[in-house]
């Protein structure tokens, strides 16, 4: 037997056996993906949602490609209308939240045709774009008669607005957010800064709103179209080093503290998710390097063990008042996040 064609033939063994386990792995994590995505989604349906709430779980649905749940849930939203045009207002004390579902409420217009979805959707944006209360230089506050920014808003209006179309708006906001929130050295966001008073409300770097700046300017990288390459840059820029400020902070356990530069604080759940559907974001977008894929596996896997028989992620961030550790339809929408896209970086490699 010729030898060469024996050890050739061996390595080519070797090697279809190598794709064929990777085939396997990847087969297993995106089963356990998908059961993961069924048992969180089927808790989150049982659970009371404000606005937000309601708009981050409609996105959660997008990602997961549930178009149907997309749907449902942008009808829901709709019998919750006000006059001003804001949806799934039931208990709301910000301007801004209800356009966190935006995006998907959009799509749900695009996919049915429906009349009603459609007025609904532009009214929405009107709101945002027009009506809205918000500072001289049109930075929109997250609060009703007191004009404070919060670290939350990254993820409301700009992802909102860069889906329609809005580029120019979605990066203006961004830019607002970041002047006044940014801490340059910490590499991380404080919570609310007061516009009136010209000085920080709460300081703290919250990892829950780190976390919904992350995952908002993740939506919008995605939404710029190529040509805009130095917008693309520049919030990939500041993508990356909230998750590195982030990362920096991180406990050995894969998790991190309410406040993350606390250790005072208890440790919370929903930020590694966020972080990790960034980060899954950011690797298929070709805005993160690869290595980067491994930390967000890693947070994926801290977060697993914190899935109860239920479908209920524990230890997040808790509703309602969010001053604890428990359970929340954010924490049940960014595991769903984190499970789709996280299956995506997998079928891709």
């Amino acid at each position: 037997m010729n030898r060469r064609r024996f050890l050739g033939g061996a390595a080519s063994l070797g090697a279809g056996r190598a794709i064929a386990q990777d085939a396997q792995a990847a087969a297993t994590q995106e089963s356990e993906s998908k059961r993961r995505i069924e048992r969180a989604t089927a808790a989150a349906m049982a659970m009371q949602r404000r606005d937000w709430e309601q708009g981050i779980f409609a996105q959660a649905m997008l990602e997961a490609d549930n178009r149907e749940a997309v749907v449902l849930l942008t009808r829901a939203a709709i019998v919750q209308r006000v006059r001003d045009g804001r949806l799934a207002v039931v208990v709301s004390g910000s301007p801004t939240d209800p356009s966190m579902g935006g995006e998907a409420y959009a799509r749900a217009a695009e996919w049915t045709g429906d009349q009603q979805i459609h007025e609904a959707v532009q009214g929405l944006l009107d709101w945002i774009r027009n009506t809205a209360p918000r500072a001289a230089d049109g930075v929109l506050y997250h609060s009703f008669g007191v004009p404070e920014m919060w670290s939350d808003g990254f993820n409301c209006a700009p992802p909102f607005l860069a889906a329609m179309g809005f580029c120019d708006e979605a990066l203006a906001q961004i830019e607002g957010y970041r002047k006044r929130l940014w801490n340059p050295e910490a590499k991380l966001l404080s919570h609310i800064w007061d516009d009136g008073k010209q000085r920080f409300k709460d300081k703290n770097f919250w990892g829950g709103g780190n976390g919904w700046a992350a995952a908002g300017l993740a939506r919008v990288i995605r939404r710029l179209p190529r040509e805009r390459r130095q917008d693309r840059e520049r919030l990939a820029a500041f993508a990356k080093d909230i998750v590195d400020g982030c990362l920096g902070r991180q406990r050995s356990d894969g998790l991190f503290h309410n406040v993350v530069d606390q250790l005072d604080t208890f440790v919370e759940t929903n930020l590694a998710q966020m972080l990790s559907f960034a980060i899954y974001e950011g690797t298929l977008g070709g805005w993160l390097p690869d290595a980067y894929r491994e930390k967000a596996d890693r947070m994926r896997d801290a977060v697993r063990t914190k899935m109860d028989a239920s479908g209920f992620v524990q230890g997040v961030c808790g509703a309602p008042g969010f001053d604890h550790p428990g359970i929340s339809t954010e924490g049940q929408s960014f595991c769903i996040m984190m499970e789709a896209t996280g299956a995506k970086a997998v079928a891709r490699c």
